[in-house]
């Protein structure tokens, strides 16, 4: 009986912990041409140091709306940084005008919305929430 009840703890923590660390998609237009990215040319986007996808087309970072758990896990998986230390690096950005933060603009489906309409786009998203209008060229 104390094995079986062990047993279904470990189950449930599982299943907690799968729950919780939701895969999650980097996302471009279904009309754009590149098909994969890696987390380095990603993270150079998302944090200003790349303006362009692999191809030489124009990339438009889109953050999620601050506070969502896909921006915290995109922010500290990918970008390698907590909100606080992003929010350091954008103002030193912008105060000596070397660059803007992504546009925040919303959920996951807003996100879809805008980058399912834009080949320019890159956003991330739940992987959920991932359909036939746009492309994952990443995926944590």
């Amino acid at each position: 009986m104390k094995l079986f009840k062990h047993s279904c703890s470990a189950l449930l923590i599982t299943m907690a912990s799968s729950i919780a660390f939701a895969d999650t998609s980097v996302i471009v237009s279904a009309s754009n041409p590149n098909s994969t990215m890696d987390e380095n040319t990603v993270s150079k986007i998302f944090l200003g140091k790349s303006k362009s996808f692999p191809d030489g087309s124009q990339a438009l970072p889109v953050d999620q709306d601050e506070g969502s758990a896909v921006r915290e896990s995109f922010n500290t998986t990918v970008l390698g940084k907590s909100d606080s230390q992003l929010k350091s690096y954008w103002s030193r950005l912008i105060f000596t005008g070397k660059g803007t933060p992504p546009k925040q603009s919303g959920t996951d489906a807003d996100i879809k919305s805008l980058v399912a309409n834009n080949p320019n786009i890159i956003g991330y998203i739940d992987s959920s929430a991932v359909d036939g209008t746009v492309k994952v060229v990443h995926k944590f």
